[in-house]
């Protein structure tokens, strides 16, 4: 009976390497993905005991234009990216700016001006760009006003980056001459 079985295994190995041999290699074609104009990213930063924060973002790009106070209005309403609105993932129970926000995944919306932003997180998720923000806006967790730091490189690409502060993480959004630091605590306990 052992004999059959390696003898039909083998069988099959040679049918299966037979077809895989004699495909014509015309049938083989490499399909490039499209470059699209705002690639989504993600930015993570792992804190202490495992808890970490996750972004996703689209990434708008600066191709020669004016970005904040013409692409990006002041004192308007921004999905802080491209496409769809910027997520934020809390494993843990955090505070920014002395709001406590409980662990969860918020939209991310800003309110841009020369000299400070407004950052705001809301519960709805899966919103594209901020079309619709002022209906879910009651839905809002915190907003959070963040002075606006002159970066030292200019960023074509508008970028959210993450660095280790004794207290927890700064997320820094970048983009243009432009720096927003976001200060991230984890709360103590659970």
């Amino acid at each position: 009976m052992k004999k059959k079985l390696n003898f039909f295994a083998l069988v099959i190995t040679i049918a299966i390497c037979s077809f895989t041999i004699y495909t014509p290699l015309k049938a083989q074609k490499t399909i490039q993905p499209r470059s699209k104009a705002s690639p989504i990213c993600l930015a993570n930063f792992l804190g202490e005991d495992n808890n970490y924060i996750k972004v996703t973002y689209g990434q708008p790009m600066k191709k020669g234009r004016e970005i904040f106070g013409n692409l990006v209005p002041y004192g308007k309403i921004w999905r802080t990216g491209a496409n769809e609105a910027t997520e934020v993932t809390f494993t843990k129970d955090v505070v920014i700016e002395k709001k406590n926000i409980k662990a969860g995944t918020y939209t991310v919306f800003s309110i841009p001006e020369e000299d400070k932003w407004t950052i705001i997180f809301n519960g709805i998720l899966g919103q594209w760009g901020s079309y619709k923000y002022e209906e879910n806006k009651t839905q809002n967790i915190a907003e959070i006003a963040i002075p606006v730091d002159k970066a030292q490189d200019e960023y074509e690409a508008f970028t959210i980056q993450f660095e280790q502060t004794k207290k927890g993480a700064e997320m820094i959004l970048f983009w243009d001459k432009t720096k927003i630091a976001i200060p991230i605590t984890f709360k103590k306990g659970k």
